[in-house]
């Protein structure tokens, strides 16, 4: 009997949520060790070998990088056992591997899968984002607004003043401008280090993370990424594409795309269903890191799913030698 080709996300999602948890505990050794190649390549091998073992005709669309810049998990590399369903493969083996050296929080490992030709093959190159929870009326806030009429429109949305607003910013020079005037609202500011699709999903539970909107520039592959995020949790993120020279735009061309100025939405990130796993490597708002005992290491792994919009959290303990 032939493998199905049909997309079952509900079948293929404990084996995500396997590939994201296998990651990160194999990332775990290199907490707060100063090496962030040796943590990335630790977590990159396991989510390879996990991948692989998937009855999936994976494609990686958002990867560790082109082919030539990384040796495994790069973009266009085929994954799984080749007997399944084709997919998309949207992944960070370590989404913060600064954040991981340096044991710091919201390192987390992130994998998303979708039907193929589902995400957005987004080139390395920067994006400017705009994301916010849910329950508000689609465009309420665009990317061509003002920080402080981003700001204030959320505010007067909510029914509340924009000192009552709290903005994720990455901390960065290309932003100080940005976050002066998002502070002469009167509005908060968290600032981050690294780790922006961790950041953009604290827009979709802010009632426990505290944050009600994310705005600046970050990669473009962590942005196809929040939008698998968002999709599954709910919520709205707009992306814009940057270049600085002709090689980015080269690139963006290599990638299929042709209009440089686009705000792509959600929904054109990403089109249709998806799963998306993410597992905590060190401690954040979001999930617990890797806890690790004399015979034991535990893990918390969040898997969605957006064609049912259920989230659930797993907890994972494993006997180590």
């Amino acid at each position: 009997m032939s493998a199905p080709t049909e997309f079952h996300d509900r079948m293929l999602s404990l084996g995500l949520a396997r590939v994201a948890e296998q990651a990160a505990l194999a990332s775990a050794s290199l907490i707060g060790r100063g090496d962030e190649k040796a943590a990335d390549q630790a977590a990159v091998n396991a989510m390879r070998e996990q991948l692989n073992l998937l009855d999936i005709a994976g494609v990686v669309v958002i990867g560790e990088g082109e082919r030539d810049e990384a040796p495994m998990l790069f973009i266009g590399e085929e994954v799984g056992t080749g007997n399944g369903p084709g997919v998309d493969i949207a992944l960070d083996p370590l989404e913060g591997t600064t954040l991981t050296a340096k044991d710091m929080p919201n390192a987390l490992t992130v994998i998303a899968m979708g039907p193929r030709g589902s995400m957005l093959h987004a080139p390395d190159v920067y994006m400017d984002k705009l994301a916010i929870g849910p329950g508000y009326a689609e465009g309420l806030v665009t990317l061509d607004m003002a920080p402080a009429e981003r700001v204030t429109t959320l505010a007067t949305a909510r029914g509340c003043a924009p000192s009552d607003i709290t903005v994720c910013i990455l901390e960065r020079p290309r932003h100080e401008a940005m976050i002066a005037e998002v502070r002469a609202t009167g509005a908060a500011i968290r600032l981050i280090s690294d780790g922006d699709v961790a950041g953009v999903m604290h827009c979709a539970e802010s009632a426990m993370t505290g944050i009600d909107m994310y705005m600046g520039q970050g990669g473009a592959p962590e942005g196809v990424l929040a939008a698998a995020a968002l999709k599954c949790m709910g919520g709205q993120i707009q992306g814009r594409l940057l270049f600085r020279n002709e090689d980015e735009k080269a690139r963006a061309a290599k990638a299929g795309v042709t209009d440089l100025d686009r705000i792509y939405t959600r929904d054109e990130m990403v089109t249709q269903d998806v799963i998306f796993a993410a597992t905590g490597v060190t401690g954040g708002t979001l999930l617990p890191g890797i806890k690790r005992e004399p015979r034991w290491m535990t893990s918390e792994t969040l898997l969605m799913r957006s064609k049912t919009g259920s989230v659930r959290r797993m907890q994972y303990r494993t006997p180590v030698a």
